[in-house]
């Protein structure tokens, strides 16, 4: 059965899971900020491992994001987004109920790898329930909302959850969520025939390992120096383990990417702007925070609140303004006026003063980044699954998740670093303003970038799917559980 004769209302409350699943993974990236110090003091982190109870979750995210893409080709995308939850709630209790480092950096990892199998197989939920279908871009809209809203949500309910509660809710507060959708997906979700084929486990190993190693040296360099032989070494083999992970792709006959889908001009395009929006969005609300609790003196509860207006501001433009923006113009020209407007609102937060005022100096900036979040954001998502074969949307949707979650990793990393040197160890307002300026700036950058890749390298063509596109293909039957 094609997707368009699937009731309306099922296909709704399969969208309302699917972005569920989006909120979910990226919340679990931010919710843990404000609890860091709790963490810290209680497990006896030192300030240099402290970092890898983000890193953990994001370099296993990212790292297994192809695996999950491939899993959910091969098996069939409902049974890997059950077998995602299941994995991303044992995580959760593993990582709330963590005595020591070890344990809570292994639940983070845990979380990693069930949000790597539910990223991409809830993408290709959506385009087998929307794909030939009117409200396709609707639907991206919705998904692509959630993201950013998840982002945002985790620094407020993490700042609710520590100070009301205590710092294991905010791994546990994913438990009751992946209970429901648990329970739902069966009534939902659509099953969808696997293919045939094995998985390259291999080439995630390779993967894996390698973005690993260059996000430690990455995350280390501004402690030991970033021509220190620990940062060398890391960087080095993070590169080797990578380029192995290409030659193993090259020469499998499975491959867990298959390299040919590289050579689309519009996927590599749209995959580029996904990660460098991801380069420059979430290091710019990681600072935004930092800048509200730590210059201006807000509390976790009052800084996580300051958020929401960039929160409401990036619902409406995704899910009301950007689909019908696309649909007369196309998706080029949205992503080059998001990636100008990000880049504009950036440089308005490096502005910044010591003594200024959320009114002044956050509120219009955060306003101006989200509308240019908004624009380009949903237009790349799409173009970048539309531009894949039918049969590897799900490796499509692992890629482009890979690209959003390593460019976050990869851009907080570097822009942590040239704060750090900027502010030089000061700890006073000036200097820590003079830090986040500086960082607010090397995102700013980043998007314009993002603005002359986009101008370069997408075509005009609309990428989305029309109702005169063959559909993807669903199943009555429970094949895949």
């Amino acid at each position: 059965m094609s997707s368009p004769t699937t009731p309306a209302r099922r296909r709704w409350l399969g969208l309302a899971l699917i972005a569920a699943a989006q909120f979910v993974v990226i919340m679990d990236t931010s919710i843990i900020g404000v609890a860091l110090p709790d963490i810290q003091r209680e497990l006896g982190f030192t300030p240099e491992s402290l970092s890898w109870v983000f890193n953990a979750y994001v370099v296993a995210f990212g790292g297994l994001l192809l695996l999950g893409g491939r899993l959910s080709d091969v098996f069939g995308a409902r049974r890997v987004f059950i077998a995602g939850w299941v994995t991303l709630a044992l995580g959760s209790v593993l990582a709330g109920a963590a005595t020591n480092v070890g344990l809570e950096i292994a639940g983070r990892a845990v979380q990693g790898a069930g949000a790597a199998l539910i990223a991409p197989a809830a993408l290709t939920l959506l385009m087998v329930l929307f794909g030939g279908t009117p409200e396709l871009p609707r639907a991206f809209a919705v998904y692509g909302a959630a993201a950013p809203i998840g982002g945002t949500a985790g620094v407020f309910l993490g700042g609710v959850l520590t100070e009301y509660a205590s710092w294991p809710w905010v791994f546990y507060v994913t438990v009751p969520i992946a209970a429901l959708v648990l329970v739902l997906t069966p009534l939902a979700l659509p099953a969808v025939r696997g293919g045939r084929g094995s998985v390259d486990v291999v080439g995630a190993i390779t993967a894996t390992a390698g973005l690993a190693a260059v996000v430690y040296g990455v995350v280390r360099a501004p402690e030991v120096g970033w021509a220190s032989l620990e940062t060398i070494t890391a960087l080095v083999a993070g590169a080797a383990l990578l380029i192995a992970f290409f030659v193993i792709q090259a020469r499998s006959r499975q491959p867990l990417l298959r390299l040919g889908i590289l050579r689309a001009p519009q996927l590599g395009a749209a995959n580029l702007a996904q990660l460098l929006l991801g380069a420059a969005w979430v290091p710019m609300w990681f600072f935004l925070n930092l800048y509200l609790q730590q210059v201006l003196g807000a509390g976790a509860f009052a800084s996580g609140a300051a958020l929401l207006p960039m929160t409401a501001l990036i619902v409406v433009g995704m899910v009301a303004l950007a689909p019908r923006l696309q649909a007369r113009f196309g998706a080029k020209p949205l992503i080059v006026t998001g990636f100008a407007l990000l880049g504009v609102g950036l440089g308005w937060l490096a502005l910044a003063r010591p003594d200024g005022s959320y009114a002044a100096d956050v509120l219009p900036a955060s306003l101006v980044a989200a509308l240019g979040m908004a624009l380009a954001f949903v237009p790349s998502l799409g173009t970048a699954i539309g531009a894949a074969r039918p049969e590897e949307t799900g490796v499509a949707s692992g890629l482009v998740n890979t690209s959003y979650q390593i460019g976050s990793a990869v851009g907080l990393a570097v822009l942590t670093a040239v704060g750090a040197a900027v502010t030089a160890g000061g700890s006073d307002a000036t200097a820590l303003t003079s830090g986040f300026s500086a960082a607010f700036l090397g995102a700013g950058a980043i998007a314009l970038v993002g603005l002359v890749a986009a101008a370069a390298l997408l075509r005009g063509a609309r990428p989305m799917a029309t109702p005169g596109d063959a559909p993807t293909e669903a199943v009555t039957e429970p094949v895949d559980a």
